[in-house]
């Protein structure tokens, strides 16, 4: 029976990209495994894997009674609905350490770097498995997008190297213009459904028992906003309504300055404060230097819901 390699809810393009090249080094290792997916492509995933000549992986949400292996995360929220039932047999990750547990012993790749396709291409050094070019591909678009093309506070030298072996073997010379041009699709916001933008990239976090949801637009240009704030405001609050959410934040990353405003709906009117020392006025907050939501949202939000 094959594994099934997945990541978390509302994939991003490191969980679709690593669950492709980990079960292709899993195939080759002779463990079978099938790369799936828990939800639609992004508009940058679905970029990448036309890029490189990949269909999406298989969109499958139930795991009960099979064994699965998780890429790019660790927490209950966002693994399958019922994987509980499963049995996890391995985690590929960069994040915190969540709250999934297991009932038996597990493979366990955790590494604090910038993109869980990082610790993939340490996997493939470790096993001595050749790369192929597409595959290699892919996993270097992964890791400048979670990097942020090296931007975010999350990169590591481990990354950058990374980047650019992968970037030999795909034969890709200048990997900065093709982060770009990832990025570009990224700031294509017009005409794109209110509710699809604000799930493009939204994670629900358990922190202390609330539950906390945290979107994330990077763009170019936070011109592109303009128009439609204020409906990503209230889309915001009606999603933490549907969701008995205890905070929805929604962070709209400027790439190019290096910052992010953050919209806030929350039970809490002094969380922002709390957290990262800055009130919010009509629900909006300038973040300046602030690009990783794992780093620099989470952790002291977290610690301000102690």
């Amino acid at each position: 029976m094959p594994m099934y390699v997945v990541g978390h809810k509302i994939p991003d393009s490191d969980s679709i990209c690593g669950a492709i090249a980990l079960a292709y080094l899993k195939n080759q290792i002779g463990e079978a495994a099938i790369a799936a997916r828990l939800g639609e492509l992004s508009p940058e995933t679905a970029f990448i894997l036309e890029r490189f000549g990949f269909d999406a992986p298989e969109f499958k949400e139930s795991y009960a009674g099979e064994e699965v292996y998780i890429v790019d995360h660790s927490e209950l929220t966002q693994a399958p609905d019922d994987i509980e039932q499963a049995t996890i047999v391995g985690i590929v990750d960069h994040h915190k350490l969540g709250d999934l547990t297991t009932s038996t012993p597990l493979e366990c790749w955790i590494r604090p770097v910038g993109c869980s396709n990082t610790v993939i291409k340490m996997m493939y050094d470790f096993y001595g498995v050749e790369i192929p070019k597409d595959i290699a591909g892919i996993m270097l678009c992964a890791i400048l997008s979670d990097t942020v093309i090296f931007k975010s506070p999350t990169c590591t030298t481990a990354d950058i190297k990374c980047v650019e072996a992968l970037a030999d073997i795909a034969g890709i010379e200048d990997y900065k213009a093709l982060g770009m041009e990832m990025f570009k699709v990224k700031s294509a916001v017009e005409g794109t459904p209110v509710r699809d933008l604000v799930m493009r990239d939204f994670k629900d976090f358990n922190m202390n028992g609330k539950l906390i949801g945290i979107g994330q637009l990077e763009v170019i240009d936070l011109s592109v906003f303009d128009d439609i704030k204020a409906d990503l405001e209230t889309d915001i609050a009606a999603l933490k309504a549907e969701g008995n959410r205890h905070s929805v934040l929604l962070l709209l990353t400027d790439i190019m300055k290096e910052g992010s405003e953050m919209l806030v709906v929350s039970d809490d009117s002094e969380l922002t404060t709390r957290a990262y020392g800055k009130a919010t006025e009509n629900g909006r907050v300038w973040l300046d230097g602030v690009l990783s939501r794992k780093k620099q949202v989470v952790p002291p939000l977290q610690d301000a819901l102690a």
